[in-house]
Formats: C-alpha cells, structure tokens, sequence
C-alpha cells in the first residue's frame, strides 16, 4: 500500500488545490492532512478581509460574501500559480468556488446549482418541477403580519430561513399561537445575520413525519455513487432540530436504501448538480423517501471522521482525489459499524468545565471522544446556536452496539454551565 501510495504522490506532487474554508470550519485539518498524504500543493483560502489575512500570514485573505471581487482575486492569483481544483471545505463558500472554477474552466457544479444548494427557496421549487418528493411550501416575507400568515398554513408546519445552515432558525409550530412564537424568533435570528427585513422571505413547509436519514455520495458527471446511509436514531420531531446521532450502515431494508438513493439522485440532477461531495438530508415513512436538503459539500463538523474507503482512505482524500481528477478504483466502505453523536448543548451559557471524558473514552467501543467548546466561552444552543460541544466517536460490530456505546459514553459527560447569557424574549 505504501509502494502505491508513493506513485500516486509523485504522480499528483505538482497539482495545487485551493481549499476556501472559514477561520471556524472543524473541517481544515483533516483536508489539509489528506492533502499532505497526496503531496499535493494546498493553498488556503479564509474568509478574512485583506488586513487580517496580512496579519496572520494567511496566503490568501478572502471576502466570502463579496464574490465579484473574490473571483478576481482567484482568477488573478491563478495566473501566477496554476490550480488544478477549487473545493469549498463547508458551506460558506460553495457558491464562490463554483463561480471561480467557471471563471477558470475547472470541473465544479455550476454556479446556478451551486445556489440552489444553498438558498432552500430555489432549491425546494427546482425540486418539484424536477419531480423529488418534498413538502409542500410556501415562502412569506419579513415584513407581512405574522397573524395573518399564522391562519393561511397548515400544522404542523416548519418555519426555515432560506440561507442558514445546520438546523438555525428551523422552528415547528403546531398551531397559530407557536407560530408566532416562531416567527419572531427567527426573524430575529435572521436580522441578526445582517439580511435586511424589506428583501427577506422565508419558508414554511409542512412537517413531514417519520425517520430521517442522511446520504454521503458523489457525483461524477452526473451520476451518483453513494459512499453511505446514515440512520439517526434520536426523532428529530422538533421543536428545533439539532443532530445528534449518525450510525452506519444503516438499518433500513436495501429496498428503501435503493429508493432513497434514486430519491436523491433525482434531487441532484433537478439543481443541476453533477460534480463532487452531495450531503443529503431526507424522511422517510409510508409513503417513502422525502427530499429535506441536499448541499453540494460532504458531510460537517467531524463526522467524516468515522468514515474509510478501500485500503484506509478517509473521506477528505477520496474527494481530493476525484477533485484533482483522479479515477478512484474502490468506493467501499469500511464492513465496520460506525457512529458519531454530535453533542448537543443542553442550554445557553459559559462553559465552565467538562468532566467524565476519560470514564466516556474508557467505554467499549468507543474510538474517540473530542470536546470542541472551549472552557469560559460563551454556549448558544439551537435554534440560535449553530455549534456542538463537541463529538463521540464508535465503532463496532452492529449499529445497535454502537448507538449504545455512544449514549453510554454521552452519559459519562457533565459540563459545566454557567447561565450568565440572558434569554432572548420571544419578540
């Protein structure tokens, strides 16, 4: 394997890929060591204005959310020192590397898929005409009466802002009364994020019940390879809806997997998506797999921790492998059961101090435990709140035994918090 590896360096030791992350993103680390694997040539891309990014030594100070300017910056840092690929590491810059890899002529989703992955809008109407399941919705501006929009949906029902990631500001309301408890809350979420009141609308879909799972895959010209299913055990039935655990393989009968995956490939192709990671987000009940989100990234925070291809490729080295266009002869999966549990935050406030850590990762099965908040730092749980107190990692025989060993392990944990952020009222 070693032999094998040394060729494909040398082979790829004169690509560059530049990865567009934010200073926050979990997910730097693992990309970067990936790269390195591959001896690629990284340049690093932070969403940073020009000052910072001098003050740090970033190579490549970025503004995100200006992306005129940013694709220039690309385009003229490009002329100097040629890019094989572009890959957003999370959200927050998808749309900016679709544009600067059209920009360059480098294979990427087009900018207009790239949108509709990001703006739930766009994305829920392109899914409909292109025939995937999904709630059915309606989009509402800021600036109507909440009372009057409170008697025109159905419950229950879900209020979503368009662009917000990870579950923020995603509120049910089983009647009018919560309604309004949840529209002045994510109104203020929303505002928060700088979006002016008189050009903002958001969603309301109807609830759709049942399991959810979620769907690792890769496109290649359009056609989708899933790399693995993952159930979440805990309901997600709301009010909020913060992840907590993924376990693969999943345990739904290959027959359903089979029709979530044509589920999402339909997805796919009715954005226009048809290069790179997906991560998809889906319910399913008696009448099958429904459509929640699909992003054109792979999966955030540490999950893809728990995941390895073929001879021991973390999920980070297959998607550079496929970004710099390199044929990928083996997308299997690990035969192992694994498991993440994304920690939840049980309510706002500074964390004072973690303990237990060492009795959860003494716990049998269990692979790591990582806490990711930082001591005396300020804890903002959903649906204001888009962080996790950190992630337990497992592997086992079955799922069963690694859903068990992370609730095990999770029970171990105490935190520390100490209320000292006030609540925000409703209004």
């Amino acid at each position: 394997m070693s032999n094998v590896r040394s060729m494909y360096a040398r082979e790829e030791a004169s690509k560059r890929v530049l990865l567009l992350m934010s200073p926050s993103t979990y997910r730097a680390g693992a990309f970067l060591s990936a790269a390195q694997q591959l001896q690629l040539e990284v340049v690093v891309g932070i969403d940073l204005p020009e000052s910072l990014a001098d003050y740090w030594h970033v190579p490549l100070g970025i503004d995100f959310s200006d992306t005129p300017t940013s694709v220039r910056t690309i385009t003229d840092y490009a002329r100097e020192h040629p890019i094989t690929a572009i890959l957003s590491v999370d959200d927050s810059a998808s749309e900016l590397a679709a544009q600067a890899c059209a920009a360059l002529g480098l294979p990427h989703n087009s900018p207009g898929a790239a949108e509709a992955a990001r703006d739930k809008l766009l994305m829920r109407r392109l899914m409909s005409e292109g025939g995937a399941p999904c709630p059915v919705f309606r989009d509402f501006s800021l600036q109507e009466a909440p009372e009057e929009i409170a008697q025109r949906v159905s419950y229950p029902c879900v209020l979503k802002p368009r662009r917000l990631s990870g579950s923020r500001g995603v509120i049910r309301a089983n009647n009018p009364a919560e309604f309004l408890q949840a529209f002045y809350r994510l109104k203020r979420i929303v505002l928060s994020e700088g979006y002016a009141e008189e050009e903002t609308t958001f969603l309301v879909e109807d609830f759709i019940p049942g399991v959810e799972v979620a769907l690792e895959g890769i496109l290649t010209h359009g056609a989708l390879k899933v790399l693995t299913l993952f159930d979440k055990p805990d309901p997600l039935d709301g009010p909020f809806f913060e992840e907590t655990i993924y376990t693969t393989p999943s345990r739904l009968s290959q027959e359903v997997q089979q029709a979530i995956a044509a589920c999402v490939s339909t997805a796919a192709s009715a954005l226009g998506l048809r290069h790179g990671p997906v991560h998809a987000e889906l319910r399913v009940n008696e009448s099958g797999p429904w459509m929640l989100e699909i992003a054109g990234r792979s999966i955030g925070g540490l999950c893809s921790t728990i995941l390895e291809f073929g001879s021991g490729m973390c999920l980070e080295e297959l998607i550079l492998r496929h970004a710099i266009g390199e044929e990928i002869q083996t997308l299997e999966r690990d035969t192992h059961a694994t498991g993440v549990m994304m920690i939840p935050i049980p309510s706002a406030g500074i964390l004072k101090g973690v303990t237990g850590v060492e009795e959860a990762a003494a716990v049998p099965l269990i692979t790591g435990v990582e806490i990711t908040a930082k001591v005396h730092h300020p804890l903002v749980p959903l649906p204001e709140g888009a962080s996790y107190l950190g992630f337990i990692f497992a592997r086992g025989e079955t799922p069963v035994q690694v859903e068990e060993a992370l609730r095990q392990a999770h029970r171990c944990l105490h935190f520390e918090i100490r209320r000292e952020i006030p609540v925000l009222s409703m209004r």
